[in-house]
């Protein structure tokens, strides 16, 4: 009998992650508090993604850690801004704290791998 695992494509995970972010900031109403989060959100959340395309095309290995240290910064970066938006957007708190632990989620994840690339 074959099994096959079931492979967790964390390429697909922070795409997917990244137009959560998108789908939720395009449904904030937006003012002068707000408007600044919500920009510097979308370019850490969406970020993520992208740093970890370049991962995966890395030059060396020295350059795939590095990468990979940019993509736990971002998503670092990323519950900073959800945080702060859930002060401003109190009736949003359930939704946007589930957008963190998926930001604290890949957070982890990357610090796994750079811990263990770095052995």
């Amino acid at each position: 009998m074959s099994e096959s695992p079931k492979i967790y494509d964390l390429e697909e995970r922070t795409a997917k992650f990244g137009e959560n972010v998108l789908k939720f900031c395009k449904s904030v109403k937006l003012n002068e508090i707000v408007r600044p989060l919500i920009v510097q959100l979308v370019r850490s959340a969406t970020s993520i993604g992208a740093n970890y395309m370049e991962a995966n095309g890395a030059s060396s290995k020295k350059d795939f850690i590095n990468k990979i240290f940019i993509c736990k910064k971002e998503s670092q970066e990323t519950k900073h801004w959800f945080r702060m938006l859930a002060i401003c957007l109190e009736e949003r708190k359930p939704e946007i704290r589930k957008l963190w632990q998926e930001a604290q989620g890949l957070t982890m994840i990357f610090q796994k791998i750079a811990s263990s690339s770095r052995a």
